[in-house]
């Protein structure tokens, strides 16, 4: 609804800010002499700019954020920490969640709770988009180390579960990228650190829980999802993933009672022809969408 406005004659006075273009009337207009203007009008323009000044003295008053939990980074009235586990889930592989700065500020991440959740010693979250020897030389020794693991998909990564079967050395660490699926691509082809360890993608069926946030297809799954899964594959227990998902099974089920709506994949709207924007004319989009829409994946 837009504001209520006062209804103005032409004699009313006007405060006009310095700087701003004030149009006349050619009633308002007055002769000037030799291009310079009248006395009263100069008088007027300092008047106003001075009260304008003003304004800048006025204190500004920070906004005021709600108190945090110091556990789960949740506002105190809706902590979940009565979902999060009695003590730290027990696990031997290290994780190292490398954040887009873009994510820490959010309000429904997922880092926080699976942190929570997690011995301090093997969860560590790096945040940046651009990592060098030079700036993180402990990432850069974690790298280049041959138990060390990064998820991430792609034609050149190999299914976890079968690569701990096959391989040598069992791993002891694994690194994963927060961040939204561009932003993730943009930290892991930027930096060749990222590309020392072994790649590993989940070949999984489960649909993700995170329904307040949008996904690009039904298979992907949020950071914290991620997490659950790889770490149950890795420690060979179930019911670490379990234990994971619990309190962001218990996030969504608040938002949603709280005037949150399921956010469907782009995939399913594409299938389904609730698509709400046109289709891209840019070929390389568009072929994305079909690949989408196909099943196929990207």
């Amino acid at each position: 609804m837009e504001p209520h406005k006062e209804a103005r004659t032409p004699g009313d006075p006007v405060a006009w800010l310095p700087g701003t273009l004030r149009t006349q009337t050619p009633e308002e207009e007055e002769p000037r002499v030799g291009g310079s203007a009248p006395a009263a009008s100069v008088l007027d323009a300092e008047a106003c700019g001075a009260s304008a000044d003003g304004l800048w003295d006025l204190p500004v008053e920070p906004a005021e954020r709600r108190p945090e939990c110091s556990h789960c980074s949740r506002p105190q009235k809706v902590c979940l920490c009565p979902f999060l586990p009695a003590h730290p889930v027990h696990i031997s592989t290290y994780l190292y969640i490398i954040q887009h700065p873009a994510e820490e500020n959010k309000v429904l991440r997922t880092v926080p709770l699976l942190a929570a959740c997690l011995p301090k010693d093997k969860c560590k979250i790096k945040i940046g988009r651009r990592f060098s020897e030079e700036r993180d030389p402990e990432l850069s020794t974690i790298c280049q180390k041959s138990d060390t693991l990064i998820l991430y998909p792609g034609a050149e990564a190999a299914d976890l579960e079968e690569f701990i079967l096959d391989s040598p050395v069992y791993p002891s660490t694994i690194i994963i990228i927060d961040g939204t699926w561009s932003q993730a691509k943009d930290i892991f082809y930027k930096n060749s650190l990222f590309r020392l360890p072994k790649q590993v993608q989940l070949k999984t069926s489960i649909s993700s829980q995170y329904v307040i946030r949008a996904q690009p297809t039904n298979r992907c799954l949020s950071t914290l999802e991620c997490a659950a899964v790889a770490l149950s594959i890795l420690e060979k227990n179930n019911y670490i993933q379990e234990t994971l998902l619990r309190p962001l099974q218990a996030l969504c089920s608040f938002q949603l009672q709280h005037g949150a709506q399921i956010r469907l994949s782009k995939e399913h709207l594409l299938k389904n022809g609730l698509y709400p924007k046109p289709m891209p004319k840019n070929k390389r989009k568009l072929r994305k969408m079909e690949l989408l829409m196909n099943s196929v994946k990207i």
